[in-house]
């Protein structure tokens, strides 16, 4: 991703500086990171899990300082610069349409984390708080994408913060609103429906974000496509579910197969438009 010159976001919050102490969970059971990936797994939505654990949790907060590396602090530049991209872009879409886009703040932490959503860890991976309109990311997940999902690359992590930055724009666009309201009137295979399309949705949104960037800006270099579709592909629940369980169970994705997942990237890239992106009236995901 070319990023000569580019600004940096304001909207950081760093809470790398103190890592919280294990928080004991009364009556044993599964640990967060589990229960909320059983929970999408399961078509439940994960703030759920993290609100219960939340007010079940015992035993007091640690702090522990925690040290940040030279590759860290470049990573944190260059999430920095690639939210700064995402800000300006979507600014440009919503003042097209006559809105205004609200920046979120992109919270990133090491281990675990407490938001308005709820206590989490990184383990879940990277997640937005509708409640707070923040972006959470431990960056030590780039590892995992590049290592145990193939998806090595700079612009596999800008799709990943961007995918998140969709789930944004679903909120403050009223989607967000609409899908929880369906989902509460719904049975599990309908929640687990409407859960994949709103996560494809963001992949469009991403999608997006990469083509209106590229026209402003000329972010994109040649194999950056490619690296975020390696990205996409490489979190899609059916190779997720092969990889922790052997096998797959097409009833039960929340997010889309990677053939889903980098269809609707590309159907954003390749075409910039927001409203090619309505995976709940799409017939064929």
């Amino acid at each position: 991703m070319r990023q000569d010159n580019e600004r940096e976001s304001e909207n950081i919050e760093d809470r790398r500086s103190t890592g919280m102490g294990r928080r004991g969970f009364v009556g044993g059971g599964l640990g967060v990171a589990a229960m909320a990936v059983v929970a999408l797994l399961l078509g439940v939505d994960p703030r759920i899990v993290l609100n219960t654990v939340g007010q079940l949790t015992s035993g007091s907060q640690q702090s522990t300082p925690v040290a940040s590396s030279p590759q860290d602090e470049r990573m944190k530049k260059f999430m920095s610069v690639v939210l700064a991209d995402t800000e300006d872009t979507w600014g440009q879409i919503f003042q097209q349409s006559g809105s205004h886009y609200e920046q979120p703040k992109l919270v990133l932490f090491s281990g675990q984390v407490q938001s308005a959503c709820g206590f989490a860890q990184a383990a879940m991976g990277p997640f937005y708080c509708p409640g707070d309109h923040k972006l959470y990311l431990d960056m030590s997940f780039f590892n995992d994408l590049a290592t145990r999902h193939n998806a090595p690359g700079d612009f596999a992590q800008a799709y990943v913060l961007a995918h998140e930055v969709g789930h944004h724009v679903q909120n403050l666009l009223g989607i967000a609103d609409q899908v929880n309201a369906a989902r509460q009137r719904g049975g599990e295979a309908q929640n687990n429906q409407l859960q994949m399309r709103m996560e494809l949705q963001a992949d469009c949104f991403a999608g997006v974000w990469a083509n209106r960037a590229n026209q402003f800006r000329k972010i994109l270099e040649p194999g950056d496509l490619e690296e975020a579709l390696a990205a996409a592909s490489g979190v899609g629940d059916d190779r997720l579910q092969k990889q922790s369980q052997g096998y797959v169970v097409p009833e039960s994705f929340t997010h889309g197969s990677s053939e889903q997942r980098m269809r609707w990237f590309t159907i954003g890239a390749k075409n910039g438009d927001l409203t090619q992106c309505d995976t709940f009236k799409a017939t064929n995901l």
